[in-house]
């Protein structure tokens, strides 16, 4: 009887197994085909991109549509505003988020927690709620049409440190006594130990942030006036204002600014699901 009922389990267990994995197939298939026909939309003609029946590999591959976004607009120049923010403002949050929830974490001192629950409390203020004082910060200190003004709003990130905290909660304070009395200084201990042990919550910052920036849009809206200064995100909605109806161009456009996300998501991929579980373990 006990092996029937344990064969019983085991199937009924297979059977789920295949209905999850049967809709997360479906979910994946949902979500691809957007992409998929971008990437077909971008090689193709007006006339062919709305065509019935849909013809997902185009009969010729037409390279028209990215020369036209990378000749009409200065699109090399707004890749590289946005790969230079997106990359100084995620090392910048890699290197605030992890000392600030390495002291929330690893250092006691008076008032620790209270500090941490107001700082994360800002999480809970809507931005539209604080846009025009920031705006006036920056207006007065003469950052604004810079991009150090964005920069500088967005190097520290409370959402960054609560993540970075709950993955470093995991981590044994006894390997901290430990090197402590071995004579480690307090930040020999953040480089050496902490930070090696906290990769998973480092690679999920990691995407989190450069997603973010990449694709920030109201930002270099507000602060940015500057052409040599805007984003991939301005360019493509100014380009989209001058050719709104050159379906194919606008693919294109936004193929090349999806690129870099995906490269970088694929390299920390197998980090973030681990780092985003880590992160509900304690606290």
């Amino acid at each position: 009887m006990a092996k029937s009922k344990d064969g019983q389990n085991k199937k009924k267990i297979k059977i789920s197994t295949v209905l999850i994995f049967f809709f997360c197939c479906i979910v994946a298939f949902t979500m691809l085909v957007p992409f998929v026909w971008m990437v077909s939309a971008s090689f193709k003609l007006n006339s062919e991109i709305f065509s019935y029946p849909v013809k997902w590999i185009p009969e010729v591959f037409r390279t028209l549509n990215y020369e036209k976004v990378w000749q009409s607009i200065p699109f090399l120049q707004y890749f590289l505003n946005t790969l230079k923010l997106a990359v100084i403002i995620t090392l910048l949050q890699l290197f605030t988020c992890s000392l600030a929830a390495f002291a929330f974490t690893k250092l006691h001192f008076p008032g620790r927690d209270k500090i941490f629950v107001a700082y994360l409390a800002t999480m809970m203020v809507p931005w539209h709620a604080i846009m025009i004082p920031q705006f006036i910060v920056v207006k007065t200190f003469g950052m604004y049409n810079t991009h150090l003004s964005l920069i500088v709003l967005q190097a520290f990130s409370a959402f960054g440190v609560f993540l970075l905290r709950q993955n470093m909660l995991s981590i044994p304070d006894s390997l901290h006594e430990a090197a402590k009395i071995d004579g480690c200084s307090t930040f020999g201990i953040y480089r050496k130990i902490i930070l090696p042990l906290s990769q998973n919550g480092l690679a999920t910052l990691t995407v989190l942030t450069f997603n973010s920036v990449w694709n920030d849009y109201m930002g270099p809206m507000i602060y940015l006036d500057s052409d040599r200064l805007k984003t991939i995100q301005l360019g493509l909605a100014s380009f989209q204002q001058q050719f709104s109806a050159d379906y194919g161009a606008i693919m294109a456009g936004t193929v090349c600014s999806v690129i870099p996300i995906i490269i970088v998501y694929c390299i920390g991929q197998k980090y973030i699901v681990e780092g985003v579980a880590f992160a509900g373990v304690k606290g």
